[in-house]
Formats: C-alpha cells, sequence, structure tokens
C-alpha cells in the first residue's frame, strides 16, 4: 500500500469541525457533492470539504492493497496535518465507506458519522448489480469519443437524482471538469483504486452514533439494505428521504441537511 498523503482540503466557517466526504463517481469531489446541503447541516461549524485521493484536486497514482483502508490513512494523515482530533463525518457513498473504516480503525478520531449511499458490506441481492452498473456507468462516460458534458448530465441522471429535470449545470459542470484531471483519466476504467473490501466483521465493533440516511430509489442499494446494517450497529439510526436517488443531498439539501443538523446536535441518543 502506498504511503499516505495530504489529501486536497476546502475550509468553510468556524466552530467544531465536520468533514464532508464524496462518493465514487466519475468528476465526484466533497465541494461538488455537498455544496448545497452543508452550512444547512452544520451552520455554526467548520466545514472540511475533503477530497479523496484520486479525485477532485487530490491528485494520486494508482493504489495498491487495500483501497478503503490507503484512503483512511491518507484522511486520517489530513486531519493530522489540520491539527484536529476528533472530527464528525457526513458522507457519501464511497466516502461513507472511508468513514466506516476511520472510525473502526481509529475510533477516537470519529464523533457521529452520516453515511448516504455507501456500500461498506455486499449486499446479497444486489452487489453483482451494483459492480455491474458502475462498470457500465464508467465505460460509457469514459468510452467513445471520451468525457463530455452531456454524457456527464445522462450518467447522473440515470444513477444519482431522482428528478434529473432539475440537475443544474452548474453541477453538472463542476463533475466533467474533475472527471478529466489526469488522475481521473487514469483510472478511468475503474483499476488502480485499490483492492474491494468487506466491513462486515467491523460493523458490529463502531459504537459511533451513526445516521444511515438513504434516498428512496437509490439504485445501487434501497432503503431496506440501509435498515440490515443499521441492525448490525450499536448505535445506529435510519432516516429516508422520499423522491431521492443516490444524491439526496444534493436533490433534497434543505430537508437532508435539517435530518443531519439535528443529529449531529443530538445530545444523548434515544
Amino acid at each position: 500500500m502506498p504511503d499516505p498523503i495530504e489529501l486536497h482540503v476546502r475550509l468553510e466557517g468556524s466552530g467544531p469541525p465536520v468533514v464532508f466526504l464524496h462518493g465514487g463517481g466519475p468528476g465526484c469531489s466533497s465541494w461538488a457533492d455537498f455544496r448545497q446541503s452543508a452550512e444547512i447541516a452544520a451552520p455554526q461549524r467548520r466545514r472540511l470539504f475533503v477530497d479523496l485521493a484520486q479525485y477532485g484536486d487530490s491528485a494520486h497514482g494508482p493504489i495498491t492493497g487495500p483501497g478503503w483502508d490507503h484512503q483512511a490513512a491518507c484522511l486520517l494523515h489530513t486531519l493530522d496535518l489540520q491539527g484536529l482530533g476528533q472530527v464528525d463525518i457526513v458522507a457519501q457513498s464511497l466516502g461513507g465507506s472511508v468513514a466506516l473504516t476511520l472510525a473502526a480503525q481509529h475510533p477516537d478520531r470519529v464523533g457521529r458519522l452520516v453515511v448516504t449511499g455507501s456500500q461498506p458490506v455486499p449486499a446479497p441481492d444486489s452487489a453483482a448489480t451494483a459492480r455491474a452498473l458502475v462498470r457500465e456507468a464508467r465505460s460509457r462516460y469514459y468510452g467513445g469519443e471520451g468525457p463530455t458534458p452531456e454524457k456527464m448530465r445522462a450518467l447522473i441522471a440515470r444513477l444519482e437524482w431522482f428528478h434529473p429535470e432539475r440537475l443544474p449545470s452548474s453541477t453538472v459542470m463542476l463533475r466533467y471538469e474533475h472527471s478529466i484531471t489526469p488522475w481521473a483519466m487514469a483510472g478511468a476504467d475503474g483499476s488502480g483504486r485499490g483492492e474491494p473490501q468487506d466491513l462486515s466483521d467491523l460493523l458490529a465493533g463502531i459504537e459511533h452514533p451513526t445516521l444511515w440516511l438513504w434516498g428512496s430509489h437509490d439504485p445501487f442499494a434501497g432503503p431496506d439494505y440501509a435498515v440490515a446494517l443499521a441492525a448490525s450497529m450499536p448505535h445506529a439510526d435510519v432516516s429516508v428521504l422520499a423522491r431521492t436517488s443516490h444524491h439526496p443531498q444534493e436533490e433534497r439539501p434543505h430537508a437532508y441537511g435539517r435530518i443531519v443538523r439535528e443529529f449531529l446536535e443530538r445530545k444523548e441518543d434515544q
């Protein structure tokens, strides 16, 4: 496994730190994924939008060894360089699996967790479907004439938004621009992103308050998957946002943000 790198961080606000981690789709970054909901979710917090290795502005070569372990090591290294101790984490898809890995390996560095659209454990009835969706999406987007804004809009509309007619052009362009960086293009076929992992044996030991915040029509795994994972953890809750897909924090940012804020500010779990 390569040595951890310092990840790119965009900072906003002041107060107790909360980290936002993005998903693994082409062109994802934490600013693109959470810029609409973050201030609603954490208005009086120091908000850190962290780009995982090979995404956004975090340049990185091929990852060997377990992928989430390496991403978690990079995140830990970055938190150290930022002078941060314990942080809350709000995470989407890939970012959620990385956050759970960090919580399992370094429990003292994580406070509360919000996990959206992640698959840290293969879903028995949909794991093959999810992998096929990811492969097909990358092949369609990077194949043929290569990436274009039109192909990015089609990808997001098909897999990430329940109401694609509401998809802002600004989101499409942010994602497109980060999908054509040299490090993004180098991993266009999905290779070099590290070995897949299964956190089945770790979830029961993650005692952090955790909210599985799900889109009602997530094509990769439905709300029943989130319910099953929450049931395997000692302090986990589930919330489902209707009329959303894989990126509920973008489709319904105000509703998503209000739910996250209530969870992050909760004094005790009942």
